[in-house]
């Protein structure tokens, strides 16, 4: 009776043990959620401005029931399909790749290519915030790894050897997405930002030498005289800051990652005066052009701040973007002729 009873306890311990073992893989794998600033489709089926949105978290065996196993291997096992092998490779027609776990949007139509390596190319993606960047030193190579910045789902890799304008081959495999057929409207290719932040002359530089900003150009904005010149800006009378205009590929740099360059290459602490310039033109301002940029250079300067980037409070102004009125021709890109050291880098 004794013997019976104690098989039946040990019984009952080790199947326990076992479906505690299981919680906690599940729990293990369904890390807590989080918020995360991305760009999904809108009311419209268009993509919609870069906006806070919860990250999809889920348990292994949830993630294994909703994808079936063959893209629970790929999408959640970093597994790669063979190649040639991709039910997506040929499409041709117009229309959006989304991420097969969450539905993100990814990619579209107009940026795909065929580049001979097996697996559907990308030369961009419809949205830099949509897609995260890892380092991958499997299989004795050293790789960038690309995943899905919503769900964590594994795309495939990206490489330095893609076509113009960005030179970069997204190579997704097809089990990690699924195909959308139909014209949507087109994220903007470019866009466009404003900064002050002291001199122009090296804040252009600091912009200009930075991937994926496709031009810049120097000038004054946020004041009250039209075509200001420069000696008339000097003054501090126009109410016109010294600015640069930065026109970007949001495919290649986002708006956050310029205005994290923003805020760490100047004084943000010191009020109208940068080093032994002074005077309002010389104010740190984000010349915002949308709600969405004023709330994303917002949440970078409260980051920084909250890591201790500065001991004094941050004064940088946020104004509506007003009339760009361009420098005179010898202020632009004055650092190529000019030996510029106004505005060290530092991030």
């Amino acid at each position: 009776m004794r013997t019976g009873l104690f098989l039946a306890v040990v019984v009952l311990v080790v199947l326990a043990g076992f479906a505690g073992a299981r919680a906690w893989r599940d729990q293990g794998s369904n890390k807590v959620s989080k918020e995360a600033t991305l760009r999904d489709f809108d009311e419209h089926g268009q993509l919609g401005i870069p906006a806070p949105a919860e990250t999809v978290v889920r348990s292994d065996s949830d993630w294994l029931r909703i994808l079936g196993k063959g893209r629970h291997a790929i999408l959640r096992g970093k597994g790669t399909e063979a190649a040639g092998s991709g039910e997506l490779l040929d499409v041709e027609s117009d229309g959006w790749y989304v991420c097969a776990g969450c539905a993100l949007p990814l990619f579209h139509s107009t940026g795909k290519f065929h580049s001979g390596c097996g697996w559907p190319s990308f030369f961009r993606p419809v949205a830099l915030e949509n897609i995260g960047h890892r380092r991958d030193l499997s299989h004795g190579m050293v790789r960038t790894e690309i995943v899905c910045a919503r769900c964590d789902g594994h795309l495939g890799h990206v490489f330095e050897d893609g076509p113009p304008p960005t030179g970069l081959r997204y190579c997704v495999n097809s089990a990690s997405l699924e195909f959308r057929p139909g014209k949507h409207a087109l994220p903007p290719l470019v866009d466009t930002a404003v900064f002050a932040a002291g001199c122009f002359w090296g804040v252009e530089k600091l912009f200009h030498e930075t991937p994926g900003v496709v031009s810049t150009r120097v000038g004054y904005t946020g004041g009250r005289v039209d075509k200001p010149t420069y000696r008339q800006v000097c003054t501090g009378g126009t109410g016109h800051a010294e600015a640069v205009e930065v026109v970007y590929d949001p495919a290649r740099v986002s708006y956050a990652e310029l205005a994290r360059l923003f805020f760490l290459n100047h004084d943000p602490t010191t009020l109208d005066r940068q080093g032994p310039d002074e005077g309002t033109q010389y104010r740190s301002a984000v010349f915002f052009r949308s709600p969405a940029q004023k709330a994303e250079a917002e949440r970078v300067r409260d980051s920084l701040a909250a890591g201790g980037t500065w001991r004094e409070p941050v004064v940088t102004r946020f104004e509506t973007a007003a009339v760009f009125w361009p420098a005179e021709d010898y202020h632009q890109k004055y650092f190529l002729t000019h030996p510029v050291h106004c505005h060290p880098r530092r991030g």
